[in-house]
């Protein structure tokens, strides 16, 4: 799928990554701006309240419970946090602004400058997105890009305290790159490592090994994670919604936010002015799982 809070400067550039097996970060380093939002006692808060942040996005609060969530998860100041497919980035002005705010880094996945098939449209894709970071460094700092796809060369190895992957779960398996990504960011985070999913939850039972509904079993993914090494830590109840029936006529993404009213294969813009939503706007957005994973710590010397 917006200011400097704690009045600190821009972060300074990170040093080369020396492995010549893994790739490089690209950085953003735009001059330093002035500050001029006041000090917070919560950086987290004032990450979530920041006018960078639209209204749309703020109105999501209600659905997505952001503070509740990185609470759970175990976010805290100084980490170096990776956010996995920020899609739009409705997670990315949370998390860079608090990373910039409390002495931490941001990194965000993007499309594989390495890969010679990347469409044009990636490009510019992965282009506008940095570009939407460099406009604010009084806000965001100096935010870090690293490839990711289904060909990408391993992250940056034990570098990452936080990883966040959120409703992309079901876009792996659709992919055939669940394995692939996992492992991927088993290696990334350091040995006590957070990995935290947030994803569409389908009601027990057997999965759809595409999950083409958007929807994925708890039991599948904490298997998947497990098979990757990372262990289970806790379960959250924070973003469930009892009113999802999982049955929706275009699966997931009948609901809000996305409300499609024709099949995905029609077209992003395929709509149908006659579908009735009543009763999907009811239900607001999805019943998600919220997992928190570890990367196991180094054993004792």
């Amino acid at each position: 799928m917006r200011k400097s809070l704690m009045g600190v400067s821009a972060l300074a550039l990170l040093t080369a990554l020396s492995a010549c097996s893994k790739q490089e970060p690209t950085t953003q380093t735009p001059p330093v701006a002035e500050a001029t939002q006041p000090a917070a006692a919560d950086p987290l808060v004032a990450s979530l309240s920041g006018e960078w942040r639209s209204a749309d996005d703020k109105a999501r609060d209600e659905f997505r419970h952001p503070k509740e969530a990185l609470e759970f998860w175990g976010l805290a100041p100084g980490m170096t946090v990776l956010e996995v497919q920020p899609g739009a980035g409705w997670w990315s002005d949370i998390l860079a602004p608090y990373a910039n705010a409390t002495g931490g880094k941001y990194y965000a996945t993007a499309a594989d400058l390495a890969n010679p098939e990347l469409s044009e449209a990636a490009k510019q894709g992965r282009k506008d997105f940095e570009a939407r970071f460099a406009a604010r460094p009084d806000v965001y700092g100096s935010v870090q890009f690293v490839n990711f796809g289904a060909r990408s060369a391993p992250l940056p190895e034990n570098t990452f305290d936080f990883a966040l992957s959120a409703r992309s779960f079901h876009g792996w398996m659709g992919g055939g790159v669940t394995d692939k990504f996992l492992k991927d960011l088993y290696g990334a985070l350091k040995p006590g490592g957070i990995l935290a999913i947030e994803q569409h939850r389908a009601n027990p039972g057997e999965q759809d090994p595409k999950a083409a509904s958007g929807y994925v079993t708890e039991a599948y993914v904490i298997e998947q994670a497990q098979k990757a090494g990372f262990e289970l830590v806790e379960k959250s109840q924070i973003n469930a919604n009892a009113k999802d029936t999982k049955d929706h006529p275009f699966g997931v993404w009948t609901l809000p936010p996305t409300k499609r009213t024709r099949p995905y294969s029609e077209g992003p813009d395929a709509n149908d002015p006659n579908f009735d939503r009543t009763k999907y706007d009811a239900i607001g957005e999805s019943d998600r799982m919220t997992l928190k994973f570890r990367k196991p710590a180094a054993p004792a010397a």
